[in-house]
Order: structure tokens, then C-alpha cells, then sequence
């Protein structure tokens, strides 16, 4: 077998890599489309999409841009509903970014309600 000179390249085996354009990505990303969903879109895997985020740094910042852009836009558009008084919207915020939540205390005449729960049939007599 004869060695290879400087000028010869190593020829390439396997399949051609895919071609994906960035801005599509960055798309499908933005309205936080899954990988599956943005492979389907793509023409390709969902282990490509994968590999793509792992090995391509353009990729994944498109990628990731887009999801930031993506989950940005919603955030504002829920604080303009909000400002704008949407009472559910300003509840869900609140559980959200204030932790806040909904409870409810039972309560029979000041006192803790006390109730027993019935398993197959069988209770406690401890009325």
C-alpha cells in the first residue's frame, strides 16, 4: 500500500452532512418548537438535531437564541395583559414569580374540620 503525499486528502465516507439553514431553526425555536418537531420541518433525525446542538456552535446559538427570543416575547406579552388587568393573568404571575397560591383552610365553627376517610369500605369508630 503506498503512503499518501502531502497533496492528497483523506476521502470522505458516510453520508453528506444534512444542510440546515440557521434561520429556520432559529424560527422553529422561537415559537419552542420541539426537536422532533423542527427535525420533521428540517427533512432530518431528531438524533441530527441532537448532534447539531452538541457539535455546532452556529447551531446551537441560533437554537438557543431562538428560544430566548421565543420565551421573552410570551413573558411580555403576559406582564402587557397583565398591566392591561387581566385578573387571571395577574393570579397566574403572582403563583409564579411571588409564590403565591391558592389555599383553603376548613374550618367548622373556628376549629380544623375533622372528616375521616373510608378505605374498602372499613373506618374508625373514633366518632
Amino acid at each position: 500500500m503506498a503512503a499518501r503525499g502531502k497533496d492528497q486528502k483523506k476521502k470522505a465516507t458516510g453520508r453528506p452532512k444534512a444542510k440546515i439553514d440557521l434561520e429556520q431553526i432559529k424560527a422553529l425555536a422561537q415559537i419552542q418548537c420541539t426537536d422532533y418537531e423542527i427535525a420533521l420541518v428540517c427533512g432530518v433525525s431528531e438524533r441530527t438535531i441532537e448532534r447539531r446542538k452538541k457539535s455546532d456552535e452556529k447551531f446551537l446559538l441560533a437554537y438557543e437564541t431562538g428560544r430566548a427570543e421565543g420565551r421573552t416575547s410570551l413573558r411580555k406579552w403576559q406582564f402587557e395583559e397583565a398591566k392591561n388587568r387581566n385578573i387571571t393573568m395577574l393570579i397566574w404571575l403572582g403563583k409564579q414569580y411571588l409564590g403565591q397560591t391558592d389555599k383553603q383552610d376548613l374550618l367548622s365553627d373556628g376549629q380544623p374540620f375533622r372528616f375521616t376517610i373510608a378505605i374498602n369500605g372499613e373506618h374508625d369508630k373514633d366518632a
